[in-house]
């Protein structure tokens, strides 16, 4: 069993090419329960980073090799606490980064978060 959540629809979970990993939008989805298991945003935004870490830990590479990421919030006014926890799993240089908030994000969640990483 990974220690990341299978693909809630048909996509992969990551893809390589060319050197480079791109990581499909992780969601805060407990790998052992297949549940979202906080309303907490902070809990969700650690939870997706952590799933996001188990795949780059199966590709053999950690967060510093993470060039770009998306972040979806279903609601803006987490950005502040989205933010200080995202801070703790990247460091500088950061990654480059593109934050939206979205009307609504697949099973009620409150965070996704999709990376693009340097494989090779």
């Amino acid at each position: 069993m990974s220690n990341y959540p299978k693909a809630i629809g048909p996509y992969s979970a990551y893809r390589e090419a060319n050197g480079l990993l791109f990581i499909s939008g992780q969601l805060p989805i407990n790998p052992d329960s297949g549940e979202i298991e906080s309303e907490d945003i902070e809990e969700q935004t650690k939870q997706s980073l952590k799933n996001i870490g188990a795949i780059l830990k199966e590709n053999g590479i950690s967060y510093d090799k993470v060039l770009k990421t998306t972040c979806f919030l279903a609601n803006i006014s987490d950005f502040a606490a989205f933010n200080e926890i995202y801070s703790e799993f990247f460091q500088a240089p950061y990654p480059a980064r593109s934050a939206f908030a979205v009307k609504d994000l697949p099973k009620g969640a409150k965070v996704e978060i999709e990376v693009i990483a340097l494989k090779g």
